[in-house]
């Protein structure tokens, strides 16, 4: 199942996706007299997200395609973020070792080197990327994302598909000439407005057949900057999930960013994409503060 936050009668409003559009929760509850959250992170924090997706894939689906009831037409999505007020955010650095090799840096082998972001640099799919007037050297970096859905803590790896919800596509920015100064600007490099775009769809985790084949790529203007597959991280999603759950407590809604396989640099007037193989592109537009500052 693939769920999205869209804009509908001036509204956000969480959808089911389907092949010809789109159908809102409230219009399932109102069809079918259901009770379900009608916000994405209200459905995953009231743990109804289960029976939504096991609704879906019995009857829903097919009542979706065969369009018996309202829905919004695909070319009429106006996509948001998936939801803007997570727990937490975690990024992870340097995950794939060919990113490391781009930076001049070793790639960490023992730990995830982690961080953490504000939901306020959250935006979604259309939305503006803004390089700040404190950046001269700004990247964007496509990201698999992997959403919490269960209360996680102390879980082993082996355990960990029983507590993630799904999965969606994320842009994550560093200013990275703060950075560079010095390793200790980390967070603040990394938690500028608009440095966190999120989705546009959520894919429920029993839409993806094999995790670690799916193929992220960084994309600027049309053109794939670098590519490469989840089992070319150095840590596993499953691994990201199961050593922060050891480390503070995974609430519903949480999400895990779980590194690039390259961060290319951005300029006023760029168009960044992360594309991952059966999802819908996130896409962003990007315009400098500095240039429109002196406009």
């Amino acid at each position: 199942m693939r769920l999205a936050t869209i804009t509908l009668n001036n509204e956000e409003a969480a959808v089911i996706v389907g092949s010809e559009g789109a159908v809102s929760i409230a219009e399932l509850n109102k069809v079918y007299d259901k009770n379900w959250e009608t916000s994405i992170f209200e459905l995953i924090q009231s743990g109804q997200l289960d029976e939504l997706t096991s609704w879906y894939n019995k009857e829903g689906k097919n009542a979706i395609a065969s369009q018996e009831i309202d829905f919004v037409e695909e070319e009429l999505l106006v996509y948001g973020p998936l939801y803007k007020h997570p727990r937490k955010i975690w990024g992870i650095g340097l995950n794939y070792v060919d990113h490391a090799s781009d930076l001049g840096e070793k790639a960490p082998n023992t730990e995830p080197a982690s961080f953490m972001k504000p939901d306020t640099s959250i935006i979604g799919a259309g939305d503006t990327i803004r390089i700040p007037l404190q950046s001269d050297r700004t990247t964007a970096e496509a990201e698999l994302g992997v959403i919490i859905g269960k209360i996680c803590r102390n879980v082993e790896e082996k355990d960990v598909e029983n507590y993630v919800a799904g999965y969606t596509t994320i842009i994550d920015m560093t200013a990275e000439d703060i950075l560079q100064k010095n390793p200790r600007y980390l967070t603040r490099s990394k938690s500028f407005d608009t440095f966190f775009s999120f989705g546009p769809q959520f894919v429920t985790k029993d839409e993806i057949d094999n995790l670690h084949n799916l193929e992220v790529s960084t994309v600027i203007n049309g053109e794939v900057y670098r590519k490469n597959t989840v089992d070319h991280m150095t840590f596993s999603p499953e691994y990201l999930v199961s050593f922060h759950s050891k480390v503070m407590t995974l609430l519903p809604g949480d999400i895990i960013s779980t590194g690039t396989p390259g961060a290319v640099h951005i300029q006023n007037g760029d168009t960044v994409e992360c594309r991952i193989e059966g999802f819908e592109p996130l896409i962003n537009p990007c315009a400098d503060l500095k240039v429109l500052q002196e406009a």
